[in-house]
């Protein structure tokens, strides 16, 4: 089965074909053929007839019914048929020992005949292909067959030239390929090489765009004709399932749009029950849709050769003859293929040396960007925007970034907002490589730019984005009659039929709103810079973390050790890279004996919130210490200097101050303490009772509203008891609500109440925190010791 066969759900043979079906008409199984020859299907390898087409006399001499199931040499002749046999037998593909030169006798006169050989699958009962499109055989019927196929054409007058001597018929213009130095100039050089070796009146080359829309980018023609240059045609001219035929089988005669066609005899093939596969004939008969296309052109014969870059279609050249039939033979034909095979390699060859360089100049640019993004003493922002540039990699009109904080440009500029809003949009797609060349239709509720029609982004962690924009480029094409008016409606009796347009005057339309397109290289290139911009990031990254990480250990030091009180102190960072965040403890005693208590979080992660830390934990020191002030003051002091200081940080915290021992009645110690929007306290007795220490009105976090006054509280601690601070992450997990990781918290410390309070920290964090933690951990944990002790 052919990929036209698996992509696409084809029409019932002879079923009736108009322009809103064509594009499902299986045009590789029309169940005829042109009449310019005859065609014979016989089994291989034991070459008896099976399909003939009906006029098989015209040029055996032979009726096609009388032909079924005989030998082919009953069909040809010995000499004949020995020929062919010969040629089918011998290593490699048939198609490259075209044609077989052989000689009939018909009611006794020679006659020259081109046999033109190839094979067609064939599947016995019916049977349907597999996924990969090979037969598979329906239980109870024979593996997959083939047929040699065999098409007669009448050499009618003396040969142009031997076969075997193609080359040298075209040898000239291969000469002249060779020194061409242009597109343009290799365009010219064919379509004026092929309408001299072939004769048409007129020989265009036709070139696709990405959307196979096609372009006549060079022609040659008779003087009398007006002139088709430069005018595009849509790419419903020419259906998928053509295309597809047209990148199997390089060329396609019609001698004749008037001609009748043929049918094959029997209409499905005795073997399959189907029709005959007529992929690779070259007297398949075409679609009734295209000679009525040809005949709204005025044209009477024609002829396409297939231009190709590696196995997908690239072009054609057209072929077009208006005075009448005309039909050049298989080897100027042939000669006329292998022109259009040469410049397919040309064109391979010369948009190989244009990529070539270009991508020198991409990798080198590449190369230069990627090591010195890795000078860590250089702005990551200044130096892709250096010399070279980001523009230098990508041609576009500018390009915008926004990496580690720096925001940049280069070339031209955007709007204010617009570049945000741009990678924003594209962030939102969850690719790596965001490209389009019309941004107004996709994305319609981004404030439009004429400067920004077409736009490639390389999305980043953390909202950083790299940004290249291209602008409108606006387009007059000119196209072969109106591409939105490609059908009319024609009345056939009481029904309606869908026909192709009839007019293919020159108009022109006027495309805005797009840009250049980006090309599959440059997504590629744009994609490997993506990729050394995040190593670079990360390198980056882990430098400034390896600086957070020594800054944050040098803070959160060892306790004091007060003669009355044991004390823990923990911290255990998120598990991801950045191993630094903005939870953060303090231990430090004052001149008059007592010990102050701190736990606090600043909203955010990273580097930026280890930073902030900082600041908080030497401003927290520096009020507090040697201040007989309360805790509720020492915050309220604190939420002042953030905000004198402009520091815009927002942060929990929980400030604590343990009196000296013997301050109580009870032989206890006093706790006076003090909340900004942190967790509350924990203690466990001695017993194993627990008690959370929840204020009555929790305080806001510090940051948010600095004037409003804060609430300090009291409470005695007992001989033996374990007092616990902590952050969130030890009680608050995806799969766990605060209520349930306290309660946890609550009944391990009770259970390990008996245990040095530094191996009661470690095996508390280890059983609440099995696989890590999901968010920053900091903890104190005092234990008063008993009044014996």
């Amino acid at each position: 089965m052919t990929d036209v066969e698996r992509d696409a759900t084809f029409l019932a043979p002879g079923a009736p074909i108009d322009l809103s079906n064509c594009e499902r008409e299986p045009i590789h199984i029309p169940g005829s053929i042109q009449p310019r020859g005859v065609l014979i299907a016989v089994s291989d390898p034991d070459w008896l007839v099976q399909q003939v087409s009906e006029n098989l006399a015209e040029v055996t001499g032979v009726p096609w019914e009388k032909a079924m199931g005989r030998p082919l040499s009953d069909v040809l002749g010995v000499a004949a048929a020995d020929a062919v046999v010969r040629s089918a037998s011998a290593f490699g593909d048939l198609r490259e020992r075209n044609p077989v030169e052989v000689t009939l006798t018909v009611d006794g006169a020679p006659v020259p005949v081109d046999a033109l050989l190839h094979r067609a699958v064939i599947r016995p009962g019916g049977a349907v292909p597999d996924v990969h499109g090979e037969p598979v055989a329906e239980p109870g019927t024979e593996p997959a067959l083939t047929n040699l196929v065999v098409e007669l054409e009448p050499a009618f007058g003396p040969r142009p030239f031997s076969f075997p001597n193609t080359y040298q018929a075209v040898r000239g213009t291969i000469a002249a390929l060779d020194r061409a130095t242009s597109l343009q100039e290799l365009y010219d050089i064919t379509a004026r090489a092929v309408r001299t070796l072939t004769g048409f009146d007129r020989v265009m080359v036709y070139r696709y765009d990405a959307d196979y829309n096609g372009e006549v980018v060079a022609e040659a023609k008779a003087a009398d004709l007006n002139s088709f240059l430069g005018l595009h045609y849509p790419a419903s001219d020419i259906p998928a399932q053509a295309r597809a035929l047209y990148e199997k089988n390089w060329i396609r005669l019609i001698s004749d749009v008037d001609y009748t066609p043929v049918p094959l005899g029997p209409v499905d093939h005795p073997v399959s029950g189907q029709p005959l596969d007529l992929t690779y004939s070259t007297l398949r008969s075409v679609s009734p849709i295209h000679v009525e296309y040809l005949h709204n052109m005025g044209v009477r014969a024609s002829m396409s050769i297939s231009l190709l870059r590696g196995d997908k279609l690239w072009g054609l050249i057209a072929c077009h003859h208006y005075s009448g039939p005309h039909a050049p033979p298989y080897a100027t034909r042939a000669a006329a293929e292998f022109l259009g095979s040469t410049l397919s390699v040309r064109l391979i060859d010369r948009a190989q040396e244009d990529e070539f360089d270009r991508a020198l100049r991409a990798r080198s640019t590449l190369a230069w960007l990627t090591a010195a993004a890795m000078d860590e003493d250089r702005v990551l922002t200044d130096t892709v925007l250096g010399s070279p540039n980001l523009l230098d990699l990508l041609d576009a009109d500018g390009v915008a970034v926004n990496l580690q904080g720096n925001r940049g440009a280069a070339g031209a500029g955007l709007p204010p907002g617009v570049a945000d809003s741009i990678a924003e949009w594209a962030a939102s797609r969850g690719l790596d490589v965001v490209a389009t060349d019309m941004l107004a239709a996709e994305a319609g509720e981004i404030q439009q730019t004429e400067l920004a029609a077409g736009v490639l982004v390389l999305p980043l962690p953390e909202g950083q984005y790299v940004l290249w924009f291209r602008s409108e480029a606006v387009r007059h094409v000119d196209w072969g009659g109106d591409p939105n008016n490609k059908a009319i409606a024609e009345r056939e009796g009481d029904e309606i039929r869908i026909s192709p347009r009839k007019s293919f005057e020159r108009w022109q339309e006027t495309v805005r709103g797009r840009s250049d397109p980006w090309t599959t290289p440059e997504l590629g290139e744009a994609a490997e810079m993506r990729t050394h911009l995040l190593e670079a990031l990360y390198a980056r990254s882990r430098s400034q973390v390896r600086a957070a990480e020594t800054l944050q250990r040098s803070l959160l030091s060892d306790p004091p050790e007060p003669d009355h009180l044991d004390v823990a102190v923990r911290y255990v960072p998120a598990a991801r890279e950045a191993q630094v965040g903005g939870d953060w403890y303090d231990v430090f005693q004052q001149p008059d004996g007592s010990t102050v208590l701190v736990i606090g979080d600043v909203v955010g992660h990273d580097t930026e919130a280890a930073a902030t830390m900082s600041q908080l934990r030497g401003l927290l020191r520096g009020i507090a210490y040697d201040d007989s002030s309360g805790p509720a003051e020492v915050l309220s002091r604190l939420d002042a200097a953030i905000e004198g200081l402009d520091l815009g940080a927002m942060a929990t915290v929980l400030f604590g101050r343990l009196d000296p021992p013997g301050g109580d009645p009870s032989g206890g110690v006093r706790l006076r303490w003090a909340s900004a929007g942190h967790l509350p306290p924990l203690v466990v007795a001695p017993d194993g009772s627990q008690q959370l220490l929840v204020p009555d009105r929790p305080g806001l976090l510090l940051g948010v509203d600095p004037g409003r006054p804060r609430t300090g509280h009291m409470t005695v601690i007992e001989p033996g008891s374990t007092l616990l601070l902590y952050t969130d992450g030890l009680v608050e997990r995806r799969d766990q609500v605060f209520d349930d990781g306290v309660e946890l918290l609550g009944r391990a410390l009770a259970e390990l109440r008996d245990l040095p309070v530094a191996t009661m920290s470690d095996r508390l964090i280890a059983r609440l925190l099995p696989e890590g933690a999901e968010d920053d951990v900091a903890l104190v944990a005092v234990r008063l010791r008993p009044r014996d002790s």
